[in-house]
């Protein structure tokens, strides 16, 4: 079906010196959490609030840098690169679930058995009749 992923990042910033280690999204959460209490972004005085709406801009923004990837070109020039983008985009939905107090395991997959029973493209020239209440 799919390719399995790769358990590490592979960008020449995003590149660790070590072992691969294989983690699950509990695991990527506390060693993220790990990585911004070190920097001290958690105090009250931290010039970069960890705040919801931080969070969420911050995603946003970095989903934006994994568009530039693609703008004005057809195939992926460096897929180096695109990895970086890509661990910051999920390292900041990681972050902002959970300061947000959401389970991101269970909203996907609660997300993923909505999407099982939803019916796609029935009717392409009416964009409304194929939306469901919940996307």
């Amino acid at each position: 079906m799919f390719p399995r992923p790769i358990p590490s990042p592979i960008g020449r910033e995003c590149r660790g010196e070590g072992k691969i280690e294989i983690m699950d999204i509990n695991d990527l959460t506390e060693k993220m959490h790990e990585f911004v209490r070190t920097k001290g972004w958690y105090e009250p005085d931290s010039q970069r609030p960890q705040t919801p709406r931080n969070l969420a801009i911050s995603l946003s923004l970095e989903a934006n840098e994994v568009l530039e990837h693609f703008q004005w070109q057809g195939e992926l020039k460096d897929k180096d690169e695109l990895a970086c983008e890509l661990a910051d985009a999920a390292l900041y939905l990681l972050q902002l679930a959970s300061v947000s107090g959401i389970d991101l395991e269970q909203a996907v997959l609660k997300k993923l058995e909505t999407n099982v029973s939803r019916v796609w493209d029935i009717n392409t020239s009416n964009v409304e009749s194929r939306k469901s209440p919940d996307v």
